[in-house]
Formats: C-alpha cells, sequence, structure tokens
C-alpha cells in the first residue's frame, strides 16, 4: 500500500474514532437495548442504525445486545463496503442503507419484529387511517412493502420505495422499520407504530373499523407540522 494510502485509511481511522463518534456507537447500544427490552424485538432481533459521515454506523449481527461494546459497532460506508477489520455488520444493512438514500433528511434507523406489526405484516395489512395519529407516520396509511429475503438487495429496493413519502412501513412476513432525524426519535415512533398496529388490530376483531377521509387527514398532517416543541415554523 502507498504512503498515501495508509494516511488516509490512517485519518478515516482516525476520524471514526473521535469522541462525537464514540457516543454515538454508545447512543446506538442504548437504543437498542431499549428496543428489545421493552418488547419491540425479542432476543436478538431487530437492529439499529445512525447515519454518520461517510455512511452509517449499525449493530452487528448475531450478538447479543447486552454483549455489545462500542468498538463492536459497525462502519458501513455509503457503498455498502466494510472498511478496516470490524465485526460483521447486521444482515439487514442492505435496507438501512436505502432508506438513509430514500430520506436524506433522517438520521436513524429502528427496525423491529414487534408483535402486531409482524401480525398485520404477515397478513400482508397495512394500517390505514382508523385514527389521526397515523399522522405521525408521515401519510394517511403505515404501509406494507412486498416481501424479499431478509438482507437481500429486492427487500432494501421495497424498503426505499416505502420510505420515500413515510417515516414508517411494515414489511411483509417481517416486522417494522421507523425513521427519525436521531435515534431517540426513530425509537419513539417503533413505539408508536406497535401502538397502532395493536389498536387497529384488536379494531379488526370488532369488524372493519371506520376510517378518517382523506381530507381529514390532510388537515391532520397540516396540523401535525405545528405540533411539538420542534415544530416547522
Amino acid at each position: 500500500m502507498s504512503k498515501a494510502g495508509k494516511s488516509k485509511r490512517g485519518k478515516e481511522g482516525e476520524a471514526r474514532s473521535r469522541p462525537a463518534e464514540t457516543r454515538l456507537r454508545r447512543e446506538l447500544i442504548e437504543t437498542a437495548l431499549a428496543m428489545s427490552r421493552s418488547g419491540l424485538s425479542p432476543g436478538r432481533s431487530g437492529n439499529v442504525s445512525a447515519r454518520t459521515d461517510g455512511g452509517m454506523l449499525i449493530t452487528p449481527t448475531g450478538l447479543a445486545y447486552e454483549d455489545i461494546g462500542p468498538k463492536d459497532i459497525v462502519f458501513v460506508a455509503s457503498d455498502g463496503s466494510v472498511p478496516g477489520r470490524q465485526k460483521k455488520p447486521s444482515s439487514e444493512w442492505h435496507f438501512h442503507l436505502s432508506a438513509y438514500a430514500a430520506r436524506p433528511d433522517m438520521g436513524a434507523v429502528v427496525h423491529t419484529h414487534s408483535l402486531h406489526a409482524v401480525v398485520l405484516a404477515c397478513a400482508g395489512k397495512s394500517i390505514p387511517a382508523f385514527h389521526y395519529m397515523i399522522a405521525v407516520a408521515g401519510g394517511s396509511d403505515i404501509p406494507v412493502v412486498p416481501y424479499a429475503t431478509f438482507g437481500s438487495p429486492e427487500l432494501a429496493a421495497h424498503v426505499a420505495s416505502g420510505l420515500t413519502e413515510r417515516r414508517a412501513c411494515l414489511m411483509a412476513h417481517h416486522g417494522a422499520i421507523a425513521l427519525g432525524e436521531t435515534l431517540p426519535r426513530a425509537l419513539e415512533l417503533a413505539h408508536e407504530v406497535e401502538v397502532l398496529a395493536e389498536q387497529y388490530y384488536k379494531l379488526l376483531t370488532l369488524g372493519a373499523p371506520p376510517l378518517l377521509g382523506d381530507d381529514e387527514m390532510v388537515i391532520v398532517l397540516e396540523r401535525f407540522k405545528s405540533y411539538g416543541q420542534d415544530a416547522q415554523s
């Protein structure tokens, strides 16, 4: 390797060891633990990532979240390469990268296998506007994207399509994915998706529920822009 190549690699490694990235690595672990302990993703299921310079940081594959340390979090470059000697990234790294490509305004991805979201996803049912809080995902429904084998580029393409105009979607026969500007916001949305999935599932036991109309959802979505402390001005 040339001196220039060694220098470049050294600078990349140094950049990825800065305090800000170490904090982000710790935050990824805390988010994964919170996701698992809350029941959103039992066992080792699910995965979490955060956008960073040149790519993303993502939880490794096959390790219990309780056993993960900051150095185990994997950097995956924007082109899908995993430079240096690192753990293997989550098998779902493809759709994490595709989500960031589809939504450059988002900085974190939380993927869960939460109970009711999985039930609806396996039934091929999107979550419609039975409640105005559906707007939390950015539209008048939370769609379910077509099935493809886990970890495949095909699934990544489906996820990218489903998230183009949404912050969350279900994946057929799989689970749910939620986006956020930050890790706490992505995790909060993942919880909200599961709550909405449970509510809708229970409503279906009573029969098909009435839905809010498109005109009302337009109003609700506009109201959401001015809702909360960080609302758009």
